[in-house]
């Protein structure tokens, strides 16, 4: 038995997503063409860079199910996931974009048996480590998304947003504060 299953990683992917979603809403759409450095993504490219992403780990293990990682042609998918981020789309589109393809790779997350998630997947020769298990291949869909959304968060400090996780815990220090005052 494990404590942290595919039901434990969909409803914390689950939880990634709203908040990545929370921070695309609180940006206005104005500054979706903001690029916090020249050669860095857009506002708008990151988020849809975000959308695509699991998409990587599904061509691995659930469309193909490999068992080695070589050959795969990463750089023929790579490739069309940047494509993905140049089309131009409204917040409205890229905030829907996101909610889809989130929910659809949380909904086959659920459904992974603790056997395959224990499975090894090879790596290239030379690659360190030389294989992950397939659970920690699908959890870094979330940890590669969290790395995108503290850019995200920090590009809302820029343009004199505060991110809704400071304004949510600046509230509940409030409601303590005059809950002690009150008391």
């Amino acid at each position: 038995m494990t404590y942290y299953g595919s039901k434990e990683l969909a409803a914390s992917f689950r939880t990634v997503r709203k908040n990545t979603c929370a921070v695309a809403g609180d940006i206005p759409e104005l500054h979706y063409g903001f690029r916090a450095a020249p050669e860095t993504r857009t506002v708008a490219q990151t988020l849809v860079h975000i959308a695509v992403a699991p998409r990587v780990q599904e061509e691995i293990h659930r469309v193909h199910q490999l068992t080695t990682i070589e050959g795969f042609d990463f750089f023929g998918l790579m490739g069309a996931l940047h494509a993905e981020e140049q089309v131009a789309r409204s917040k409205a589109d890229i905030l829907g974009m996101l909610h889809a393809e989130g929910e659809k790779f949380a909904q086959w997350l659920e459904g992974l048996s603790e056997d395959f998630l224990g499975q090894r997947v090879t790596y290239p020769q030379g690659m360190t480590p030389p294989s992950k298990s397939r659970f920690e291949m699908v959890m870094g869909v979330k940890e590669h998304e969290m790395h995108h959304r503290g850019q995200l968060m920090l590009v809302e400090r820029i343009i004199g947003v505060v991110p809704h996780l400071t304004r949510d815990m600046q509230a509940r220090i409030a409601a303590m504060q005059a809950a002690k005052a009150g008391a």
